[in-house]
């Protein structure tokens, strides 16, 4: 029976667990550059035990950011800041991976801490911010403009640009990030997407940006190197994007070489309402890796050791992302593998503290 302490392999890269650091935006660069809090942050998750350790979501370009203090990937400065951070992360027996994003209409906004109010250019932000239908997220919104076609094009570019950098900073993993009300995932909900060409309306157009942007970053990315894609597996809004479509979704992604689907969910309304608990998401991975036949990662409110055991060894997910619970604990692998009675894995300096 495969335990949570098992390595897994994927294409050429080996984790050494099936526990990753998720993708959890810090908010603390600038023009987009990793600095020495984001080498002491991802390090320490490296040393703390983890198999696979995501950066923050990285833009792929200046307006396709959160917030001004967003993680960049849009030039070769950016992969410069980051080779070091990767390159402590594999000296650490983690695999290092990056997420890929763009944030859409929700770019342009404060920092969490400053209550995410929306930013114009007068207090750092920008204009204009793009989406596939000028529809606001929210009352308080900025109104974003419709992407172009050849604004579609430059975006796909822009993913592709991302993915060559990320060679060249050393990560062995990329993540599309799809979910979460953000750009690619604003193409893929019926709720934020009225368009009228051959990228609205049907499932087939509504999942084409998506598709091409896969097709794109697979062929510049090494064969050898796993590609993840994130999706929010149902908006939880009636006759929005659900699980059926990300099943269907799924397989399509399988064919084009994906490797593994990140099953979160949400993000495109702040009016849906979330039944949040303890793996919440747990079942979406469950029956996009049963019914589309692709490996999945397990992500929100995994806390205990046991949980995310059970997760993995009961065939819901090849793989548990953990945000919060790493947040509080870096070394949360470690304690993990003390309390399943794995072997010990820690770093020999700490041998004393674990006994």
């Amino acid at each position: 029976m495969t335990h949570l302490f098992e390595p897994l392999s994927i294409r050429d890269v080996t984790f050494r667990n099936r526990i990753a650091v998720s993708p959890m935006c810090q908010y603390s660069s600038e023009d987009g550059y990793a600095n020495d809090w984001h080498l002491v942050h991802l390090t320490s998750r490296a040393v703390g035990g983890a198999g696979l350790v995501f950066t923050e979501a990285a833009a792929v370009e200046p307006k396709g950011r959160i917030s001004p203090s967003d993680l960049g990937i849009w030039s070769d400065g950016h992969a410069e800041a980051l080779a070091k951070i990767v390159a402590m992360i594999h000296n650490f027996g983690a695999v290092a991976g990056i997420q890929l994003a763009h944030a859409g209409r929700k770019a342009s906004t404060a920092v969490p801490w400053d209550r995410g109010k929306i930013f114009g250019e007068a207090q750092g932000g920008w204009s204009p911010i793009f989406a596939p239908s000028a529809i606001t997220f929210s009352e308080n919104s900025q109104v974003p403009e419709a992407l172009s076609i050849e604004g579609i094009q430059q975006t796909i570019q822009a993913f592709v640009q991302a993915a060559k950098r990320s060679v060249e900073a050393g990560f062995k993993v990329i993540e599309i990030h799809a979910a979460h009300g953000y750009l690619l995932h604003e193409f893929l909900s019926p709720l934020s997407n009225y368009r009228e060409d051959e990228y609205g309306g049907s499932f087939e157009n509504r999942t084409r940006l998506l598709q091409e942007v896969v097709q794109a970053v697979r062929q510049v990315w090494p064969e050898k190197y796993p590609l993840f894609v994130r999706i929010s597996a149902t908006d939880w809004i009636e006759n929005g994007w659900d699980i059926e479509q990300s099943i269907a979704l799924s397989a399509q992604l399988k064919l084009l070489n994906v490797d593994l689907i990140d099953c979160s969910s949400g993000g495109i309304l702040p009016t849906a309402k979330v039944p949040v608990g303890p793996g919440y998401q747990t079942p979406f991975a469950e029956r996009i890796r049963r019914e589309a036949g692709i490996q999945t990662g397990a992500v929100g409110l995994i806390t205990t050791p046991e949980q995310a055991d059970h997760i993995i060894c009961t065939g819901q997910a090849d793989m548990v992302l953990l945000a919060r619970a790493m947040l509080r604990d870096p070394y949360w692998p470690h304690r993990a593998a003390k309390q399943l009675g794995q072997d010990k894995n820690w770093p020999i300096q700490y041998d004393r503290a674990w006994g």
